[in-house]
C-alpha cells in the first residue's frame, strides 16, 4: 500500500498551490472589498483573464478529453486540484471543461453546445431541483407534453447555480407521469432565448442561485439531450461527482483556515502569554487537523474508486458526508480562536463561514447521504469490514 504522490501529481499540485498563491490569492482583500460595498466580489472578465493565464501553465480542461483540447487528468488529479483551489475564497475554476453530461450530446448538439462551452463561448446551468423536489429529486413536477415536433416545457426551478448568467440551461422535465423518474424524465437542452427567464435568489452566503420560470417555452425535439426518458440517470450522473468535490475543496479551505488559527494562537497574547498555550485552543488545532486528515484520505479513496471504475456512490456520500462537516467544524473553530476579530467582515473567515454551511445541503444533504449511507449497510450493497476491499 503506497500512499505517495507520483511525480506528475506532486507536480500538478505545487503548480496550482503557487499559481493560487501568486495570482488569486492576492485578489481576496479586493473581492472583500467588492462584496461588502454590494459589488461583485471578481468580474466574469477578471475570472476569464485568469483562466487564459493558467492555460499558459497547460491548465486548460482538466477533465476534459483530449480530443477536445482538454487534459483529461482523471478524478484523482481533479481531487488534488480541488483541494488546492479551496485554499482561497474566491470563485475560480480552470477554463475549457464543460458539465459531465454534456458529453452525451450528438454531433450536432456538439458543435451548438458542448464545445462552445469548452470554449468559454457559451455557459451552461444544470436544472433539476424545483421548490418540492430537492432531497426527492424523483419527485419533479415540471412537465414536457409534445406538441408536434417540440415538447412545451411548464414550471419551475430553483436554486440553480449560474442560472442567472448562463446561455442555456439542462432542464429535467416530466414526459410520463406514469413512469416518472422510471423512464418518464426526459432532459432537455433549452436556450435563454427560447423563452426562460430567471430571478436571483439571494442568500446567506455570496453566492447567488436562480430561480428559472419556464411558461410555455417551447423546445424542439432534437434539443433533447440523451435518451427520451433517460434523464434521471443522467442527472444523477451529474450529482455523483459533486459529492466528492465539494468535500474536496472543503479540505482546501480547512487546511488554509487552520494555518490562520495556528498563526492567529502564536500572536494574540492574553494574561501574559500566547493564546497558543492555553489547551482549549490545543485542542481546536488537534481536532481539526486529525479530521482534515480523515476527510482526505476519504475523499481520495472515492476519487481513486471512480478513476478505477468502480462504483463510488458509496464512498462519495460518506465523502460528502463527513467532508462537508468537518469543514464547517473547522471554519466555526477558527472563527472562535479569532473572537471579535473573526466575526468581523475584515477576514474571510466569516465568508468562509457562510460559504461552508452550504456543503451540507447542496449535491445531497447531510441527511440524504446518511440515508444513503445506512441503506446500503442494511441492505447488505455495502458490507462492513468490506470497504478496503
Amino acid at each position: 500500500m503506497d500512499f505517495t504522490l507520483t511525480d506528475e501529481q506532486t507536480m500538478v499540485q505545487r503548480t496550482v498551490r503557487e499559481f493560487v498563491q501568486k495570482e488569486i490569492m492576492p485578489l481576496e482583500q479586493q473581492v472583500l472589498r467588492n462584496e461588502r460595498e454590494g459589488r461583485p466580489g471578481i468580474t466574469r472578465e477578471e475570472i476569464r483573464a485568469l483562466q487564459l493565464k493558467a492555460k499558459e501553465l497547460g491548465f486548460w480542461g482538466i477533465n476534459t478529453p483530449e480530443e477536445y483540447g482538454g487534459a483529461n487528468l482523471g478524478p484523482i488529479m481533479t481531487a488534488l486540484i480541488t483541494m488546492e483551489l479551496g485554499r482561497t475564497f474566491v470563485p475560480f475554476t480552470f477554463g475549457g471543461s464543460a458539465d459531465n453530461i454534456l458529453y452525451y450530446c450528438n454531433e450536432e448538439q456538439k458543435q451548438r453546445y458542448l464545445i462552445p462551452v469548452i470554449n468559454g463561448e457559451r455557459r451552461s446551468c444544470f436544472a433539476l431541483t424545483e421548490p418540492g423536489a430537492g432531497s426527492d429529486a424523483r419527485n419533479i413536477k415540471m412537465s414536457a407534453v409534445k406538441d408536434g415536433d417540440h415538447w412545451v416545457l411548464n414550471g419551475e426551478k430553483v436554486f440553480i447555480t449560474n442560472g442567472n448568467e448562463a446561455d442555456f440551461a439542462m432542464v429535467f422535465a416530466v414526459t410520463d407521469k406514469e413512469k416518472g423518474a422510471d423512464g418518464g424524465v426526459t432532459c432537455f437542452l433549452v436556450d435563454r432565448d427560447m423563452g426562460w427567464r430567471s430571478e436571483y435568489i439571494h442568500t446567506m452566503g455570496e453566492w447567488g442561485p436562480a430561480s428559472l420560470i419556464f411558461e410555455n417555452v417551447r423546445v424542439p425535439e432534437e434539443n433533447i439531450l440523451g435518451e427520451p426518458g433517460k434523464g434521471f440517470a443522467l442527472g444523477m450522473k451529474w450529482i455523483g461527482q459533486g459529492r466528492w468535490m465539494i468535500p474536496a475543496r472543503a479540505i482546501g479551505a480547512a487546511e488554509r483556515l487552520l494555518q490562520m488559527g495556528i498563526d492567529y494562537a502564536k500572536t494574540r497574547v492574553t494574561f501574559g502569554e500566547p493564546i497558543a498555550e492555553r489547551q482549549a485552543i490545543q485542542w481546536m488545532i488537534a481536532d481539526s487537523a486529525v479530521e482534515i486528515e480523515a476527510a482526505k484520505w476519504i475523499v481520495l479513496r472515492a476519487a481513486w474508486m471512480a478513476e478505477k471504475g468502480l462504483d463510488a456512490r458509496h464512498q462519495s456520500s460518506m465523502a460528502k458526508l463527513f467532508g462537508a462537516n468537518m469543514g464547517n467544524r473547522v471554519v466555526d473553530r477558527v472563527l472562535q480562536i479569532h473572537g471579535g476579530m473573526g466575526y468581523t467582515k475584515e477576514l474571510p473567515i466569516e465568508r468562509w463561514y457562510r460559504e461552508a454551511r452550504l456543503w451540507r445541503i447542496y449535491e445531497g444533504t447531510d441527511e440524504i447521504q446518511r440515508r444513503t449511507i445506512a441503506r446500503n449497510l442494511l441492505k447488505g450493497y455495502v458490507k462492513v469490514g468490506e470497504l478496503l476491499g
